[in-house]
């Protein structure tokens, strides 16, 4: 079965940076785009990045850009969200999810697969 594990959340100070991992099995991963969302407490899921199968094309919500990094390593089946600069605002369940296609989407729906999340805290 497909299993998606994220990893890396935590509490960290504004300013602070984490680095998320999710690991993939039984999937063809280098096949996949693999995007990360987050859910804080009561609002929307959010897209916040995305990755294509080579790691050749990324797309950022633009909150994140220039403080946030996806990068994905094939060869480990594993996609990673730097996030450097943290802000409270930055607090929510992360969240992975891989695509079967090779363009990338920002609604979850497009989204076949997904982690369990990973808590992420920034104190002001």
């Amino acid at each position: 079965q497909v299993q998606l594990v994220e990893s890396g959340g935590g509490l960290v100070q504004t300013g602070g940076s984490l680095r998320l991992s999710c690991v993939a099995s039984g999937l063809t991963f280098n096949r996949y785009v693999m995007g990360w969302f987050r859910l804080a407490p009561g609002k929307e899921r959010e897209f916040v990045a995305a990755i294509t199968w080579r790691g050749g094309s990324t797309l950022y919500l633009d909150s994140v850009k220039g403080r946030f990094t996806i990068s994905r390593d094939n060869a480990k089946n594993t996609v990673y969200l730097q996030m450097n600069a943290l802000k409270p605002e930055d607090t929510a369940v992360y969240y992975c999810a891989a695509r079967f296609s090779s363009g990338i989407r920002t609604g979850g729906s497009d989204y076949g697969y997904w982690g369990q999340g990973t808590q992420v805290t920034c104190s002001s």
